[in-house]
């Protein structure tokens, strides 16, 4: 787990969610979500696939519209603004901007057949950069800093290991320095050793930034390694929510028991 000493909470929340839910006809994906984020704060939402946090993060992010409740977001003017009232073209540049969306799949959050540069410069365009110089020269910055050799900066993603691939993506969502970052399963789908050294990087460079990050993982040791606080979902409904080790080491609930004990599956 993060150091406490890394977090210290804002007065003011970044996002708040306010009795969210979601349904399909009779289905109910999520259901009366509450809960506060703050600046800084990483909160992982773990639980077995099918429990709803994949679909929680959607609504979090504005890409599903909640059938009730509402999400709010604080914006740089210190204004909380609910997500469904900004239109289309507000919430494209909170994707630009102050928000960056971690795929399990990279090649959802990358363009394969261009560059690796033009990848993460392309995201730099978009708030407003126009030099090309400059936005080479800090495209090479960030792959390096994300472990990626430099002289691979014109080589087309579909040429990356898995691993790559997804270190290329952080990069290209990190590059604007976004103030929330939503991670779904950003470790899933890689070889046990490529996740450590991806974990090992996503940690430094959250703790490094000062970001707030919303992850949805299945694994408790990658909420563990990332998270200050940790929600537990079953059957679309917050069932324990505490401190991370609060959480993982002492559950309370016998479902929380259970993920712990790695009795249910994934």
């Amino acid at each position: 787990m993060p150091e406490p000493g890394n977090f210290v909470q804002d007065e003011q929340p970044l996002l708040v969610a306010e009795n969210l839910g979601k349904t399909y006809g009779r289905l109910v994906a999520c259901r009366d979500v509450s809960f506060s984020l703050h600046a800084g704060e990483v909160l992982a939402i773990v639980g077995e696939s099918g429990s709803g946090k994949s679909t929680l993060l959607q609504l979090l992010s504005a890409q599903l519209a909640p059938t009730a409740g509402r999400v709010s977001y604080r914006m740089r003017d210190g204004v909380l603004r609910d997500l469904a009232s900004l239109g289309e073209a507000e919430r494209r540049f909170l994707f630009r901007t102050d928000w960056g969306y971690v795929h399990q799949d990279p090649a959802q959050g990358l363009r394969m057949a261009v560059s690796a540069g033009a990848n993460v410069g392309e995201r730099l365009m978009a708030v407003g950069w126009n030099h090309y110089g400059r936005i080479r020269d800090t495209a090479s910055s960030w792959l390096e800093r994300v472990e990626i050799d430099t002289g691979r900066i014109d080589d087309a993603p579909r040429t990356y290991s898995g691993g790559m691939r997804q270190r290329l993506q952080i990069a290209r969502n990190l590059v604007t320095e976004p103030r929330l970052v939503f991670m779904d399963e950003p470790t899933g789908g890689l070889d046990v050793s490529v996740q450590a050294r991806l974990l090992d990087l996503l940690r430094n460079l959250v703790s490094e930034l000062g970001l707030a990050a919303i992850v949805v993982t299945h694994d408790l040791a990658v909420a563990r390694l990332l998270s200050h606080r940790v929600m537990v979902m079953k059957g679309g409904r917050v069932i324990e929510t505490g401190l991370t080790d609060q959480v993982l080491d002492d559950p309370r609930e016998p479902y929380t028991q259970l993920l712990v004990s790695s009795i249910l599956p994934a």
